[in-house]
């Protein structure tokens, strides 16, 4: 199976599918699924814009409400992961994953899916110590605190995760494993990035919580985004195997940003996605810890009176399977549907600012500011007995807008006093010191529209890990090229 995998994507969906049709084109070989690894940003109108927590400068509506309104499809298959400049109030309505446009699918805060047979889990979202042990308590509408800490990773997610004694071949997160530099050409990072020595140091670039996970778990790929830099490692594990861990830089002009690989899978399984049992499973039996209170929660322990341990049994994700049936498991490409309304077209994908003075000048309604409930989440909940997040916080936050199911708000939801809330959202309110500027490596580049983002390092023939610098010597074994190779 042939997987591209990207950094940070930013929105900037066009750029990478016609990067990918390029390389179609140019060597005759078709991608069949498509990572992005945060940064996704699925805004779909103009209130989600607002949602994005960046300074005015970087917000523009970018490509995704093409695909959101059908006007565009994703030509392949495209999974992705949440990181720290999404529209939140889009992605909470998925907690537990799903469409979020025709062959498009975010993994949720937290996931593990199937696809042609290939196990694939993820983390949305990043580490900030402050918030790691509260529970989920941000909803819409966001002050400009909560537009922060709602896309910070808890420790919920990664309990969850822990629960999984099968093994994965690939995990993707937002920020990197702290630790992961110590395993690949750190010389070479540094003097790209020479202001990640002090964090390296001191153990602080990067979740000091995934770097446990990626050791309990040991996928065979791991890869992330965040902080604008392509790094290739190589983890090796107690008795043998060991993690190819890569992560690449943003998309824009010049960058480390997309890498193809060829990774063996069973050729009997169709590409499609499949929900995970041992994952339905461990949602299932813990679904009693959420907590959307911002006070500290810990999780279950040896020692505790709680149950700790819901590693899933044959038999029990057999029970799961009853649950759907018994026969497939397949994630129906046709579940998605639009909640809220879609951008105007014809007022482009520019900035925020321009954007929003056109609709006011051209007296276009504004999206309403509501909290939209996913009808993919809904289903799943009831068919496995989850609690809905996005539902129990606007139960318990007397100021969150009352939820709705539709696809469209009437002109009666609209009001004026809107203008001067879409202008108040989007006040910049400062990031949080593990947070990476957005100008930082590259200024924002309009190349037109014709200008093709092309792989800067594409090697045919050659192996990721090797063509981003990695010292073998820093490995205990070379990584199998058979399964690292590029496109021939």
């Amino acid at each position: 199976m042939l997987i591209a995998v990207e950094g940070c994507c930013h929105g900037e969906l066009d750029k990478i599918y016609e990067t990918l049709a390029y390389i179609e084109s140019t060597h005759g070989r078709k991608v069949d699924l498509l990572l992005c690894c945060g940064d996704f940003q699925a805004v779909r109108n103009i209130n989600d814009l607002s949602c994005l927590a960046a300074p005015e400068k970087h917000l523009r509506m970018q490509d995704f409400f093409k695909y959101y309104s059908g006007e565009k499809t994703a030509p392949i298959p495209t999974i992705f992961i949440g990181g720290n400049h999404e529209a939140s109030n889009h992605l909470q309505e998925l907690a537990y994953g799903g469409w979020v446009a025709n062959n498009i699918y975010y993994l949720g805060n937290a996931g593990v899916i199937r696809f042609g047979g290939l196990r694939i889990a993820g983390l949305s979202g990043i580490y900030n110590g402050h918030n790691y042990r509260k529970g989920h308590f941000e909803v819409p509408p966001y002050t400009e605190s909560t537009k922060r800490s709602v896309y910070h990773v808890r420790q919920l997610e990664l309990f969850r995760l822990k629960q999984i004694s099968r093994p994965l071949d690939i995990f993707m997160s937002h920020d990197w494993p702290v630790g992961v530099t110590d395993y690949g050409n750190k010389e070479m990072l540094l003097r790209f990035k020479p202001y990640f020595q002090e964090d390296i140091e001191n153990g602080q670039l990067g979740n000091p919580t995934t770097w446990d996970l990626l050791k309990k778990l040991q996928p065979r790929y791991w890869f992330s985004g965040h902080l604008h830099a392509k790094f290739a490692a190589s983890i090796p594990h107690v008795g043998a195997g060991s993690t190819n861990f890569l992560a690449l830089d943003k998309c824009v002009p010049g960058k480390r940003f997309l890498q193809i690989l060829e990774v063996p899978h069973d050729p009997a399984e169709p590409l499609t996605l499949s929900y995970d049992p041992e994952w339905l499973g461990i949602l299932q039996q813990t679904n009693h810890l959420w907590s959307f209170d911002s006070l500290p929660q810990y999780m279950p322990g040896p020692g505790g009176a709680e149950p700790f341990d819901f590693t899933q049994s044959d038999a029990r994700m057999e029970e799961v399977k009853g649950v759907f049936g018994g026969g497939s498991l397949i994630v129906d490409p046709g579940a998605f549907q639009r909640t809220a309304p879609v951008h105007e077209a014809e007022l482009g994908n520019g900035a925020y600012t321009r954007v929003l003075d056109e609709m006011i000048k051209r007296r276009f309604p504004l999206p309403p500011r509501k909290n939209f409930v996913n009808p993919q989440t809904t289903e799943l909940c009831a068919r496995l007995g989850l609690t809905d997040p996005l539902v129990a916080l606007i139960a318990k936050n007397p100021h969150a807008t009352p939820p709705v199911i539709r696809e469209t708000a009437p002109a009666a939801d609209l009001n004026v006093g809107q203008t001067e809330m879409l202008k108040m959202a989007v006040s910049d309110g400062g990031g949080n010191p593990e947070e990476i500027d957005l100008d930082e490596g590259s200024a924002l580049v309009d190349d037109g529209a014709g200008t093709l983002y092309v792989v800067e390092d594409y090697i045919p023939g050659v192996a990721a890990w090797d063509s981003a610098g990695v010292d073998a010597s820093t490995r205990s074994s070379e990584p199998d090229a058979k399964k690292l190779k590029l496109v021939e």
